[in-house]
């Protein structure tokens, strides 16, 4: 809502404010013109005035003057620059300006035959297409996008093709409109554009590239392979990228080829890439940049490096890159901490001697932790999707995160209200502190872990759930039992049958695992099996009759198989009928993977020299497995021929 209305002082030197706005509505065109320039004239570069002017509800017939072709044009013309004007407000007038209908105003006013009034209502555009709160790309048609590449023609003056490359960057924030642009010969348009050896008109040509192609192969791809006068438009934004260019064409020709490759259409290994855009991003991390420049460019090398390792390591020792984004970091500036912050989690995603040059950054993991604590929700994401990329490392997880407790955070953020992508981005740290080897483990149980993972099960989001259960999954890996009861009563076995439904394959494949876990070693398998046998077997049975991969029955096989492994818990097996007839029967199952793992229960059951072993081998030949494994015996796999020998032999005495 805007403020109250102030007093409209811009006329107070005047003979009075009533008068000039009385005659904005009145007949007389020179009255109207006079009036609506005295408006523009008061509210440049101020936002108290231009409030007032809103406030007094001007804008209503500013618009109708605008769209009224039997006005003069230069009526028309003073209104669109007055509504332009009004547009460098604040947030609250932007809002105002697009809900009372204004583009699509402007839009209809581009067919007009005036040259000035265009170019006046291209300007305005460009201001609305310009707010950074309150996009416009939901009102260009296809038929709009097209009327505005018709006016970027040859002897469209330079100012004009600026703007409309600024209005069509707005214009193609989807996917549809992205296509939309693409097929209406956009490539084809900013390539003609981006020969023209003009910053003005280059660097927002680039911007609108970058943005027309962002996760969309198919467009990428189209403008790839798009040239004007012979020269492809990837090499026109190569030469962008030179030294002697200004900063910013460098920056957005830079973005706009990142964008390319991680699009698809220009390889990892292009020269382009590793040789010039990828050191350019680099240069221009450096401290003689701007904040505003460096914050960009760190940005931009986030996005490039972040899922190649070959790009991540060739910056990592580029030209003191850590140092300089630590700089970043301490800058003030909260664009550039969580553009540094993103950097770091990209450059650390994959090798371990990157992460432990970038940990070793003085000050590095001091940062991290306070930026946990930031009260910018954005910077808190940024460090904690840093912190995440650098628990991977299994060195640092045993001494630096312990030394600097940078995991205290964790719980606290997991614990209350926060986004699914901060909750995402915790929990899949904290998977990695609950490794088995992790020193933080036990503090981490000490402060709930246990609930916290559990909790993360229920969620919505199946990422989420992932980690959940992955979580859990680590920390019952050669966890004592106690520990584990703990869990699977925390969890409870209703949880757990949830889980096995689930519609995410991953989440199901996880809960095995944890399954798995709990009834591993052998030292742990009966007393497990003692307390909570009944449901992990339902567990198993579920799974092996649900509509499963053999990547998923695989991993109830192995279940049984460590069941099969215990002393007493054999017995749970071996009393349920369905289960060993199941068991005979994937030994002959055309995937590999699940003959094998049922081959290896049945060695397991059969184990001579333990208490009821005859009786188990006696039932087992009764179901038909000894003559399945004579039949197996054939196979010309070495591995396999020797697991089916060392499990026939156990029944030699029946």
């Amino acid at each position: 809502m805007l403020n109250e209305m102030q007093p409209f002082t811009a006329f107070m030197d005047v003979e009075s404010s009533r008068s000039y706005i009385d005659d904005l509505y009145s007949p007389d065109m020179n009255k109207c013109l006079s009036s609506i320039i005295c408006i523009k004239n008061s509210v440049i570069g101020s936002n108290r005035q231009k409030e007032s002017v809103i406030a007094q509800g001007i804008v209503p017939r500013l618009i109708h003057l605008l769209k009224d072709n039997t006005m003069k044009s230069c009526v028309r013309i003073e209104a669109a620059l007055t509504i332009g004007s009004l547009a460098k407000g604040t947030d609250e007038h932007v809002e105002l300006l697009i809900n009372s209908g204004i583009v699509q105003t402007v839009l209809e006013a581009l067919d007009e035959f005036d040259p000035m009034l265009v170019d006046a209502c291209i300007c305005c555009l460009r201001t609305l297409a310009s707010q950074e709160h309150y996009s416009i790309h939901s009102k260009f048609s296809v038929k709009d996008m097209q009327k505005l590449l018709s006016l970027t023609s040859p002897i469209a003056s330079l100012q004009r093709r600026s703007c409309i490359a600024t209005i069509l960057t707005s214009a193609c924030k989807t996917v549809t409109e992205q296509n939309n642009l693409c097929f209406i010969g956009g490539p084809a348009a900013l390539g003609f554009l981006l020969s023209l050896d003009t910053p003005s008109i280059r660097i927002p040509v680039a911007t609108c590239l970058a943005s027309m192609c962002l996760n969309n192969p198919h467009v990428a791809k189209e403008i790839v392979n798009t040239s004007y006068r012979d020269v492809k438009i990837v090499d026109y934004l190569s030469l962008m990228i030179c030294r002697d260019k200004p900063v910013e064409m460098q920056l957005e020709a830079a973005r706009c080829l990142t964008n390319l490759h991680r699009a698809g259409a220009i390889l990892a290994l292009d020269p382009m890439i590793t040789y010039k855009t990828l050191p350019c991003l680099v240069r221009h991390c450096q401290v003689e940049h701007s904040i505003a420049q460096r914050a960009m460019a760190a940005e931009t090398l986030a996005y490039l490096t972040e899922v190649d390792s070959n790009l991540q390591q060739i910056a990592a020792i580029s030209n003191h890159l850590p140092s300089a984004l630590l700089d970043l970091i301490t800058c003030g500036s909260v664009a550039a901490k969580i553009a540094a912050f993103r950097a770091f989690a990209s450059l650390a995603a994959d090798e371990e001697d990157i992460r432990k040059r970038i940990i070793s950054t003085k000050c590095l993991m001091v940062q991290v932790a306070e930026a946990l604590n930031d009260q910018n929700k954005d910077v808190n994401l940024a460090a904690m999707r840093c912190l995440h990329s650098l628990s991977r490392s299994v060195q640092q997880l045993r001494t630096t995160f312990q030394d600097h407790s940078v995991w205290k955070p964790l719980m606290t953020v997991l614990a209350g209200d926060t986004t699914k992508e901060m909750i995402l981005a915790a929990s899949s740290t904290l998977c990695n502190l609950l490794l088995e080897f992790s020193p933080v483990k036990e503090p981490l149980m000490q402060q709930g872990a246990i609930q916290v993972m559990s909790n993360l099960t229920t969620y919505s989001d199946p990422a989420v759930r992932l980690n959940g259960v992955w979580g859990l999954m680590n920390l019952t890996f050669q966890a004592e039992q106690r520990v584990k009861s703990q869990i699977l009563n925390t969890l409870g076995t209703d949880q757990i049958f949830r889980l096995l439904a689930d519609s995410d394959v991953g989440v199901i494949m996880k809960t095995l695992g944890l399954l798995r876990n709990l009834v591993s070693p052998r030292t742990h398998t009966d007393a497990m099996m003692a307390l909570h046998g009944t449901q992990v077997m339902q567990a198993v049975v579920l799974v092996l009759e649900g509509p499963h991969s053999p990547e998923v029955k695989e991993q109830a096989l192995l279940i049984l198989s460590s069941i099969a492994d215990g002393d007493r818990a054999k017995d749970h097996i071996m009393i349920n009928e369905d289960i060993l007839k199941k068991l005979v029967d994937y030994m002959t199952h055309p995937a590999p993977c699940l003959q094998e793992s049922a081959v290896f229960c049945i060695g397991n059951l059969s184990r001579i020299g333990e208490p009821g072993a005859l009786e188990r081998q006696l039932k087992l030949r009764e179901f038909g497995a000894v003559n399945i494994l004579q039949q197996l015996m054939g196979t010309s796999d070495t591995l396999s021929f020797n697991r089916l020998k060392l499990t026939l032999s156990n029944f030699t005495d029946v």
